[in-house]
């Protein structure tokens, strides 16, 4: 039942349960904070070794070795995108948006970290700069680069409104990483993941709680930038929705490509992301 028509009546101490102060669930002082001076330093003088244009409605993949950055930037008009990483050399450890949401918050900047799935749960790449870190939150709780969402996909497509879509951003995803790596469609499935929307403007309604997204407040020249804490294979999908003011998962919508640029520094910044330390015994 929905919050404004319950089943059951309140009981007589509900303002009492309802005025208990919410705890932080992951206090995270115990994480090192990343200074960023050393990486926005290290750009001084770096290199593009590589660069990959996403078309609209579709996806393509990257490389991205660890110690080196990369940048996803707006180009020719407001879109939206879809991120998936992966451990280039094991694609059974990915981005883990669940624990990355629970440790920095439903939207992401500058100083959050992308952290990976568990057993493995360590960093994967640092976001060293947002050109939209300006925006914040909205009247509405909106904000930009949300973990809250999952991606696009045909199956929910299809059980909500019917018929076969194949350009939303789980097919995308799919395709794109069956391509790189000579995998089935059905085995690539398996390896694309919950996704960074990147540039996406969201949140939940104040009154249902519900998922919204509206009119991404991204401009060309935009940008995000990642700092590669181990060899990289990522994915991004120009998302069908184009910058999601009005539709979603359709040919209907306005959408531009998204430029990805993968840059080399001229002195290394850090080593590779750490082992996570727990031993994994689970108390036997």
């Amino acid at each position: 039942m929905k919050p404004d028509h319950p089943a059951h009546a309140a009981p007589a101490d509900a303002a009492a349960r309802k005025a208990v102060a919410p705890v932080i669930c992951y206090p995270v002082e115990g994480l090192p904070a990343p200074d960023l001076g050393p990486y926005l330093a290290a750009r001084e003088g770096w290199t593009q070794v590589a660069e990959v244009r996403v078309p609209p409605r579709e996806a393509r993949c990257f490389d991205v070795p660890a110690g080196h950055f990369f940048r996803i930037t707006s180009v020719e008009g407001p879109q939206v995108g879809d991120l998936n990483l992966w451990n280039a050399q094991d694609l059974g450890e990915r981005f883990f948006s669940g624990k990355t949401r629970a440790l920095h918050g439903t939207h992401l900047s500058a100083g959050d970290r992308m952290w990976s799935n568990l057993p493995y749960l360590r960093e994967m790449a640092l976001i060293t700069e947002d050109t939209l870190d300006w925006y914040g939150f909205d009247a509405f709780g909106g904000g930009v680069h949300d973990v809250i969402g999952t991606r696009c996909d045909p199956y929910t497509h299809n059980l909500l409104s019917g018929g076969q879509y194949h350009h939303c951003c789980h097919s995308n995803l799919t395709r794109a990483l069956a391509e790189r790596t000579g995998l089935s469609l059905a085995e690539a499935e398996d390896h694309v993941h919950d996704v960074l929307n990147v540039f996406m403007c969201t949140g939940f309604t104040r009154d249902t709680g519900q998922y919204f997204m509206k009119a991404s407040p991204v401009r060309p020249g935009d940008y995000i930038e990642f700092f590669a804490g181990m060899d990289l294979l990522g994915a991004l999908s120009a998302c069908p929705g184009g910058d999601c003011s009005t539709v979603h998962s359709s040919d209907q919508a306005a959408c531009h490509p998204l430029l990805v640029q993968v840059f080399r520094p001229r002195e290394a910044v850090a080593g590779r992301a750490a082992a996570n330390g727990y031993d994994r015994s689970h108390g036997l």
